[in-house]
């Protein structure tokens, strides 16, 4: 081959990043330690850190009984993050003992933020103090209100779908059935979501009478 077109050739391989220059790997000293961190005989149970030399990730590994599982290291942090929004913040943390999950934890958590044996001593506290029965009203009025604006959804879910035509695929040919809407959106405000907002208005205003007495 002439030396004008091995120049074309090599010219070409450096556009397409195929030149031997630019895919030529440099060892250094990381990669020779990850090579023999690779190579190192591991015990069950050992963990170790090592760091991609081309993408600079590092990975934990730990040497299971005939096999190693690795994953990042910022999965840790992400492990983290999630125990930490599936805890107990408003528990005390210098008196809380909750050390293991319970359905009754789970429950108070969703409510109060507290595992169930802080939601006890506070009630208690509260009782000592006069106030039990002012916080139990403002909780039946939290929780009432969120039943009602789950209804309220729900109620938007039924009207969309009493409102609106529906296709189904009827045979592997891909033959569609139309099926019509039940009634107009008219007739879904003249009904359905007229009878609602009476109870609405009928459920708000015994909530406020009672919060009153």
């Amino acid at each position: 081959m002439s030396k004008k077109l091995q120049n074309v050739k090599a010219i070409q391989q450096m556009l397409d990043g195929s030149h031997k220059f630019q895919t030529k790997k440099t060892v250094g000293f990381s990669d020779a330690d990850n090579t023999a961190k690779k190579n190192e005989r591991h015990d069950v149970g050992d963990v170790w850190e090592e760091t991609d030399a081309l993408t600079g990730t590092t990975y934990i590994i730990e040497q299971r009984d005939g096999f190693r599982i690795k994953k990042t290291k910022a999965s840790d942090v992400l492990q983290s993050v999630r125990e930490e929004l599936r805890a107990y913040p408003n528990c005390r943390k210098e008196t809380c003992t909750c050390l293991e999950k319970h359905p009754l934890n789970e429950k108070m958590r969703k409510l109060h933020g507290m595992c169930f044996d802080c939601v006890i001593e506070m009630e208690h506290e509260l009782k000592k103090e006069g106030r039990y029965e002012e916080y139990e009203q403002t909780k039946i009025r939290e929780n009432a209100l969120a039943w009602l604006a789950e209804a309220e959804r729900d109620v938007a879910l039924l009207k969309e779908t009493y409102t609106q035509a529906s296709q189904f695929v009827t045979n592997s040919e891909g033959e569609k059935e139309v099926w019509s809407a039940r009634m107009t959106p008219e007739q879904f405000e003249e009904t359905v979501q007229a009878q609602f907002n009476e109870f609405k208005e009928k459920f708000l205003a015994k909530l406020d009478k009672e919060n009153t007495k």
